[in-house]
């Protein structure tokens, strides 16, 4: 079977974007759970690039968890609510290289060629991007206007980097934000060891990994670690915790938009007295 070419990566879009572009946003489990904030930073980072948002409340897992188990049955099940969901709109943003690149890359090999729904998988794929892509590459925001006077190293997550070329994209949007400096590290692009299932299945090594990932970090001296995927930024986040490292931990989305104020990824909740 041939490789299905569509990437939520560096590519051009199948369309030419219309005045406001109709954007589905894929919010992705983790952040629905676990960090809302970047939900709502990524919609104002498309609603200030002249995009149309909407956030479809029928939205589920993006199916990694059983894809990557090898549940390939309810995979399909996953993906087919999915693309039922998304396929109306121009584009489809994610703010994550790893569930971006199952929708983009995985989803059409998930059906067999006489399958009505690979069609509609591939048309799904060609028009997903992960973030950054769609705002550097794709629609060429030119509407960064964060200032934070600080310096940032960025974390490139496997999927990001590996799968979907993602590389340049955050670090040119970065490169607008006011007072923002930004220290690259000499193993930025080393695995973080969280890996979804690998850190639950093979721990020591995870750790391991992250131990090599936190010293490249401390080695900068940057005071905020970002990136684009939310599973390794909580991974790295909380390892730094637990070795009382201050850095701070923000997904680039965060950064971009200036919502900074909030509490970092990890960081204990501000209480008003």
């Amino acid at each position: 079977m041939a490789e299905h070419p569509g990437s939520a990566g560096s590519r051009t879009p199948v369309n030419h974007p219309s005045a406001a572009p109709d954007v589905g946003l894929f919010v992705t489990c983790l952040v629905d759970l676990m960090r809302p904030a970047i939900g709502f930073a990524t919609v104002k980072l498309l609603q200030d690039a002249g995009c149309q948002v909407s956030v479809p409340a029928a939205q589920t897992c993006c199916g990694q968890p059983a894809y990557n188990s090898g549940d390939r049955k309810n995979t399909r099940a996953i993906a087919q609510q999915v693309i039922a969901t998304f396929e109306a709109f121009e584009y489809v943003v994610v703010p994550s290289g790893s569930c971006g690149g199952m929708i983009s890359h995985h989803y059409p090999s998930l059906f067999a060629a006489d399958d009505p729904w690979k069609q509609r998988a591939e048309a799904l794929a060609d028009k997903t991007f992960e973030l950054t892509v769609f705002l550097a590459d794709i629609i060429k925001s030119s509407h960064i206007k964060a200032v934070y006077k600080s310096t940032a190293t960025y974390h490139d997550s496997c999927s990001g980097l590996r799968e979907l070329e993602i590389k340049d994209q955050p670090r040119d949007l970065m490169s607008a934000v006011v007072g923002l400096e930004v220290i690259e590290g000499e193993q930025a692009e080393v695995c973080c060891g969280f890996g979804g299932l690998f850190c639950v299945k093979y721990p020591d090594i995870s750790e391991s990994m992250l131990d090599q990932k936190i010293a490249d970090i401390v080695a900068t001296g940057a005071q905020l670690v970002t990136g684009g995927d939310l599973g390794c930024l909580m991974n790295i986040a909380g390892r730094l915790s637990r070795r009382g490292v201050a850095t701070e931990v923000r997904h680039v989305a965060e950064v971009l938009v200036g919502m900074t104020d909030l509490p970092a990824i990890g960081a204990p909740e501000q209480v008003e007295n």
